[in-house]
């Protein structure tokens, strides 16, 4: 008699891992917790890797950076109560940043809710205005839908953060696992689609007739891959392009149609601008960076939530890379622009040679200009640089040449320090060959430097070059303009960090003069630790801002 063949059980972090490897993840980054135990069971039965941080928020920063290292999702768990509220700063980050993030809570057990169990709270409430989805898994056997559920939503246009907590009695229970879903339910990332064919006709029309184009691209157009087909749009038509965000190595910086030091003149001077990728937020002036006259063409993977600050001649949204295709083959034959270009490139060569005395200032402490020139002898084309911190990063934002996508990363538009170890961990995982070089104040290191000690854990050689002033340079310099003095600015000045960074199991170095600089770059990336180089900045030199908080 034929016996009945019985269904394969599985513990809800079994099925949790199950359905993570299914969508490709191969690293979970965390910091333990007993909520947690079940995930991590079935993370090490289905090959992921747990990768266990100091602070929760460097576990899901370092999700965030994998996800912007490698254009997949990044995957954390974090524990409940105070490991999900220490993650909200980075959660805040990825939706400011788009970026395809799943967090993974633990929930004190559903059997017992509401009689005060160890880190009770519903974090759904306070979750959710920050993410796509936010959800509870309900019982064991809806786990495997609901996480299928996050990864879509977190890599569906546009982009973004999700988040499901797992009740503890649910994620140890059993039931049965679910038939593992084909790859293309986790590929969205790749939707080809072209906008509306009345919106394109409208934007080739008036790029074509255009004689003093350009284009202005960020975030978006690198979580939609367009990289490629902007390189040919902006070849093709002459169209000067200009980068920030995560668009920064999308046209490689050293490409006749990339621009930096004239975006200013370029933006203001332009008849046409393509937005490519990116809100008119606080980076562009809200939309008064552009000329009173510029028609504003914006492409994007998917509408925006806000509405644009200034009016817009054509909206294009869907898939990135065939649009700008068919803009491209749709507004060939406009006029020359060989001198709209060469205008540009004379204030582009202007500006870059007046930087050349800042960049060879031979002062100690040193310039912040001084310490990318000697940087620039030491890093490898392909470099990845991530940028944590205030004045010595913005300098970084300017003088940090960029030759490929994923390249640059920095806190982005939400501004959070403490971001930067999160994400040169993750990159260094995610590209292993590559030098991942951290960028950072000595404020921005007290937010989490003793993620080094993580690094050296876990065998990730980052090398960390600070800029070490003494104050927060991004407060002090302009509260003593608006008031003649400032307080709550101040650091110790000269403070040994490299020496933490020792203790820890690192490689440290001190820097007080110039000349001493390279050498001290170059001894770092051969020790094949986790490094700091420290690098003591004059605290008189203020970043030249000009963008303001609102």
């Amino acid at each position: 008699m034929a016996t009945e063949v019985e269904q394969e059980t599985l513990h809800g972090g079994r099925l949790v891992a199950k359905r993570l490897r299914a969508a490709g993840v191969t690293k979970l980054f965390t910091l333990s917790g007993g909520h947690l135990f079940s995930i991590y069971d079935g993370c090490r039965e289905e090959g992921i890797d747990l990768v266990d941080v100091r602070h929760e928020q460097s576990a899901a920063f370092a999700a965030e950076g994998w996800a912007k290292a490698t254009r997949e999702v990044g995957v954390c768990a974090l524990t409940a109560g105070p490991g999900v509220t220490n993650g909200m700063s980075a959660l805040a980050s990825a939706q400011a940043n788009a970026s395809p993030l799943v967090v993974l809570g633990g929930r004190a057990p559903a059997g017992r809710w509401g009689m005060g169990s160890l880190q009770e709270i519903d974090h759904v409430p306070f979750v959710a205005p920050l993410t796509k989805l936010a959800r509870t898994a309900e019982s064991t056997d809806a786990i495997p839908g609901l996480v299928d559920e996050a990864l879509r939503a977190a890599l569906e246009p546009p982009t973004g953060p999700s988040f499901l907590d797992f009740p503890l009695d649910h994620v140890f229970m059993e039931a049965p696992a679910l038939d593992e879903p084909g790859a293309d339910l986790f590929r969205p990332l790749e939707a080809a689609a072209t906008a509306d064919g009345a919106a394109l006709e409208r934007a080739a029309e008036v790029l074509r007739s255009a004689e003093r184009p350009v284009v202005m691209a960020g975030t978006g157009l690198y979580w939609a891959h367009g990289e490629d087909a902007l390189v040919r749009l902006c070849e093709e038509l002459s169209v000067p392009v200009f980068l920030n965000g995560l668009a920064r190595g999308c046209v490689p910086a050293d490409h006749a149609m990339f621009f930096s030091r004239a975006r200013g003149t370029a933006l203001k001077g332009a008849d046409v601008a393509l937005v490519i990728g990116v809100p008119m937020d606080f980076r562009l002036g809200f939309g008064g960076s552009f000329g009173d006259e510029t028609q504003v063409v914006v492409v994007g993977s998917a509408r925006p939530e806000r509405p644009h600050p200034r009016a817009v001649t054509a909206e294009l949204y869907g898939g990135v890379p065939a649009t700008l295709d068919a803009l491209r083959a749709a507004a060939g034959g406009g006029p020359d622009r060989s001198g709209w270009l060469a205008s540009l490139r004379e204030v582009e060569n202007e500006r870059r040679a007046a930087e050349r005395e800042e960049l060879a200032d031979a002062r100690a402490p040193l310039h912040p200009m001084r310490v990318y020139a000697e940087l620039a002898q030491v890093l490898e084309r392909g470099a990845i640089v991530v940028g944590d911190g205030g004045d010595f990063v913005s300098y970084a934002g300017r003088m940090i040449e960029t030759h490929e996508p994923g390249c640059w990363m920095d806190p982005g538009p939400y501004g959070c320090l403490g971001s930067g170890p999160g994400y040169a961990m993750a990159a260094k995982l995610a590209r292993p060959e590559r030098q991942v070089c951290l960028l950072l104040g000595d404020g921005a290191f007290g937010f989490s430097g003793l993620e080094f000690d993580t690094m050296v854990r876990h065998g990730i050689p980052v090398v960390g070059v600070m800029g070490n002033n003494g104050i927060w340079a991004l407060e002090k310099h302009p509260m003593e303009f608006l008031y003649g003095y400032s307080v709550a600015a101040e650091l110790q000045p000269e403070l040994r960090y490299d020496r933490v960074v020792e203790a820890l199991g690192g490689h440290g170095e001190l820097v007080s003069k110039p000349e001493q600089l390279r050498p001290a770059l170059e001894r770092a990336f051969a020790s094949g630790k986790p490094a700091l180089v420290n690098v003591l900045t004059d605290p008189s030199v203020a970043y030249p801002r000009k963008s303001n908080l609102a």
